[in-house]
């Protein structure tokens, strides 16, 4: 059996190591655990998620690099990253460090008792305060800020405020109520948006249509917004329903993070009810049911380059589609499992020596594949 070693204390040497936090996380790790052995099948253990966990630990109060994509008015809104974004301002850019506190809540779901339950919930309780979540929806309210992060980021928020509702920690679970005023906005800009937008975008970066749809999806169930619920549902099958013969022949684009069919078909599955889905998948994508079919993992050729890298959360989001395929489907589309996981063994190969530029977002694409697998 084949064996992958994954060394985390080299990933803690060279992302954050800026910032004191960041030096007291590398002392811990390099002591305690400074590695993980992976088996061909890989499931999320709890020493996995502790793993993945220090990635965001390590990035969320490091305020710089760092990418604002803000619009300016005029000088006076100038301002640094923590005064823009009091909430969500490290991790290089809002959408990062939006899914990086997704991540350290999901760990929490997950697995309740980590070792670093402690460390989790207090960055939880120190970045999500009324304050500065009053600080974040000045921000999105601004003048000429209507599409900031649209949709990519929107539906993180959403689905960080999905995963607090989860919670079966009473400390954790609060902190919904406080996030609540930013969710409501972005729920309500999606509500707004979808029934403007006359195409999707099919892309496979932020602005993907399916994937933003997909959490937004999710989070409409969990916090019982039917109104968002329904627009979703209606677009979907709007821009989605009659697609036939996706190219996959062409992914991945030199940068992709998303598959563009895959992303769609994990969104209609959602959408459609079983027998409806196997039949729209077999229109969609038809050589999936292949018993041999096969599909090569991203190869990320220079790992310093923000771009390039991008193939390994191409391999963790094509194991997230797969997975969920699977179990949606079952019986003649089980051998999906194998592609994803050999997707998600080739990513977490470099999970450890990744520079900044993979390090500040990676882990969270990689807890999200492993979570679906184990669905």
């Amino acid at each position: 059996m084949k064996y992958i070693l994954i060394t985390i204390s080299l990933l803690l040497l060279i992302s954050c190591n800026n910032t004191p936090h960041s030096k007291e996380i590398t002392k811990e790790v390099k002591s305690d655990i400074t590695t993980k052995t992976l088996t061909p099948e890989v499931h999320l253990t709890e020493n996995l998620a502790y793993t993945i966990s220090q990635l965001p630990i390590a990035c969320i109060n490091t305020e710089y690099p760092n990418k604002t994509g803000q619009l300016l008015q005029s000088e006076n809104q100038l301002g640094t990253p923590s005064q823009l974004h009091p909430a969500f301002y490290g991790c290089f850019d809002w959408h990062s460090s939006v899914h990086g506190h997704w991540s350290i809540v999901s760990v929490l779901n997950k697995y309740p008792n980590i070792k670093n339950r402690d460390t989790l919930i207090r960055i939880l309780k120190d970045h999500i305060t009324p304050e500065k979540i009053q600080g974040e929806l000045e921000y999105f309210n601004r003048e000429g800020e209507y599409a900031y992060e649209r949709t990519y980021g929107w539906a993180w928020l959403l689905e960080l405020s999905g995963a607090l509702k989860r919670s079966k920690i009473n400390e954790v679970a609060i902190l919904q109520n406080t996030l609540k005023p930013l969710t409501k906005c972005i729920a309500d800009r999606y509500i707004n948006f979808l029934p403007k937008q006359q195409y999707p975008t099919r892309v496979g970066t932020h602005t993907n249509t399916a994937f933003g749809l997909s959490l937004a999806y999710d989070y409409a169930k969990i916090a019982d917004n039917d109104t968002l619920l329904k627009v979703i549902e209606e677009t979907a099958i709007r821009f989605f329903k009659n697609d036939v013969d996706c190219p996959i022949s062409w992914e991945p684009g030199g940068s992709d993070f998303l598959s563009p069919c895959l992303e769609e078909a994990n969104l209609m599955r959602k959408i459609l009810d079983k027998d409806a889905f196997r039949v729209w998948l077999d229109a969609f994508l038809p050589q999936l049911k292949d018993k041999n079919f096969t599909l090569p993992t991203g190869i990320v050729s220079d790992r310093t380059d923000g771009h390039l890298i991008h193939l390994d959360g191409l391999n963790y989001s094509r194991a997230w589609c797969l997975f969920g395929i699977a179990n949606t489907l079952g019986n003649d589309y089980t051998h999906l499992n194998t592609i994803a996981d050999k997707h998600i063994q080739k990513a977490l190969e470099n999970l450890s020596g990744d520079s900044y530029e993979g390090s500040h977002w990676l882990g969270t694409f990689a807890l999200y594949a492993l979570l679906t697998k184990d669905h």
